[in-house]
């Protein structure tokens, strides 16, 4: 399923549960089994949470077996809502030898210490973004996932938008010269509608959430730049908060970075906008790549018919969503382009310097 970049997640949440079954792209070749693949949730906190029982919902060879939270009365709404048992603890959950995975959507500061149990306990893991509050977690998180061997992804979908998967090509088949600069912008209104007012109300507080706005969404926009462009050098920022909804809690921001490869960069996102008009511009000397609306514009001399007036016909689709992708490696598939563990800690570590730079206003050096 394409996920358009300017969509909330209000109205994302929705049209997830209303288009369900076109995310069965790709469906005919699951591994056959006799035994559907047991999952289950660690944490139902996340405002995915609902998005994501209705993705898994459309998987037949799929069951969500248990459902864990902390607040167990939630537990107990989203395990009624897929056939899942409330589990009380999340040893209960680990103990089961036929679970094969786990799909973690607790509070962000959660995310280390039920990622750590899970890999001693041998389940794979999908671990919603971003991987951790802070670079020492999302360390601690990838060293446990890579030393266990198990599989994992997280939740970046526009590396399945087949918009951004064609400017991927372009860029590596040299279609658009030596890259100059790229932008991303990933913004949603959720301040706005009060999306925080209540039952996600931990997504603003720092002792449960992550960083705050910038991160959050932010986390989008720096893992699409990383996919295209590479490694980050340095990076500084402005985070600030606007409205004041909710306090000590930023709800917008800009970030300037230094590629390692000399490409500068600069991505945008927030809480707080409504749109998000230029989600992706990759500018090279022989021609330049542009998201406007959700449509690609394409210029360059080196593709036919890219002059850059028109959007760009239509495209392949893309690969299902990152946790079907997911549920596809658990099945065996070996042909998915699942994130990996180090890339998701890596944009952990770049949003922290970013907070970094902006608290002490200059460039921040990433240090391997």
């Amino acid at each position: 399923m394409t996920i358009p970049n300017s969509i909330t997640r209000r109205t994302f949440v929705q049209a997830t549960a209303v288009a369900g079954t076109t995310l069965l792209g790709g469906g005919e070749a699951r591994a056959a089994a006799n035994e559907p693949i047991a999952l289950a949730l660690l944490g139902a906190a996340h405002m995915h949470t609902p998005m994501f029982l209705e993705i898994l919902k459309t998987r037949e060879d799929v069951k969500v077996k248990y459902v864990w939270d902390r607040n167990a009365a939630l537990a107990e709404k989203h395990a009624a809502l897929c056939g899942a048992k409330p589990a009380a603890t999340a040893a209960e959950v680990l103990g089961d030898a036929g679970l094969r995975g786990v799909v973690i959507l607790s509070e962000t500061r959660l995310h280390a210490e039920l990622a750590i149990l899970a890999a001693k306990a041998k389940k794979h893991l999908f671990i919603e973004k971003p991987l951790g509050v802070g670079a020492a977690d999302a360390a601690e998180i990838a060293a446990a996932v890579e030393n266990s061997g198990l599989l994992f992804n997280t939740g970046y979908h526009l590396r399945a938008n087949p918009k951004h998967i064609f400017i991927k090509r372009n860029i590596e088949q040299g279609n658009l010269g030596k890259i100059v600069r790229v932008h991303s912008s990933f913004c949603n209104d959720c301040v706005l509608q009060g999306a925080f007012d209540a039952e996600w109300k931990w997504t603003v507080d720092r002792k449960w959430g992550a960083l705050g706005s910038f991160a959050d969404t932010g986390t989008h926009a720096l893992d699409l730049l990383m996919w295209l462009t590479g490694d980050v050098e340095a990076v500084t920022a402005e985070i600030r908060t606007v409205t004041g909804r909710y306090p000590d809690c930023d709800e917008a921001g800009q970030g300037m970075i230094r590629f390692a490869n000399g490409v500068s960069g600069t991505i945008s996102a927030g809480w707080i906008e409504p749109e998000n008009p230029v989600s992706l511009l990759v500018s090279g000397t022989a021609g330049h790549a542009t998201m406007f609306n959700d449509r690609l514009y394409l210029r360059t001399k080196k593709v036919p018919g890219a002059d850059g007036a028109r959007p760009w016909g239509k495209l392949p689709p893309g690969p299902d969503h990152p946790l079907l992708q997911f549920v596809d490696a658990i099945a065996g598939r070996k042909d998915m382009p699942l994130v990996t563990v180090r890339e998701a800690a890596a944009r952990v570590k770049v949003m922290e310097a970013f907070y970094e730079g902006a608290r002490q206003r200059k460039w921040v050096t990433l240090r391997s």
